[in-house]
């Protein structure tokens, strides 16, 4: 896992505690899954090195995949709590996403898609969906593991 991300600490936050897990998650209101949160102690967000999924469906980015920039972490400024505008909640607020779960990933589109956790059929294990500007949510994967799992270099798409 330690090769997942790239070199740049733009989107990193500070070092994973247990006590940020709890907070994220009383501040969002879902509990965060354990392959997330297991992702997060290794490095605590930041950019994969594989950012291009593939698609079933069209997207107003491109017909076959999403890129995404960054998978956001707990904490610090572009923590998926952050009570500001970079935060999940802010961001479902300013840009109309569905209130489903919560955003997890930077795109390069700078908030006109998300992917998101969806929360609205399994609590306890969220999938994966994407939000395009229709803000219709599309199923990526079943969970966050596949998600990852199934992410690609771009230039393999």
């Amino acid at each position: 896992m330690s090769a997942f991300f790239d070199d740049s600490t733009y989107y990193t936050g500070p070092e994973l505690t247990d006590d940020m897990v709890r907070l994220a998650e009383k501040r969002l209101g879902h509990r965060l899954p354990t392959s997330y949160v297991d992702l997060l102690r290794v490095r605590n967000g930041g950019k994969p090195r594989r950012r291009c999924f593939r698609t079933p469906f069209k997207t107003s980015w491109a017909h076959d995949h999403i890129e995404i920039e960054a998978i956001r972490g707990v904490g610090g400024n572009w923590g998926i709590d952050n009570p500001g505008g970079l935060g999940s909640l802010a961001m479902i607020t300013q840009w109309g996403y569905p209130a489903i779960g919560i955003v997890i990933c930077e795109m390069p589109s700078a908030g006109h898609d998300a992917v998101m956790l969806d929360y609205s059929e399994d609590e306890a294990e969220p999938s994966v969906v994407y939000v395009d500007e229709d803000r219709r949510p599309r199923l990526l994967a079943k969970s966050f593991a596949e998600f990852v799992g199934n992410l690609i270099a771009c230039d393999e798409r």
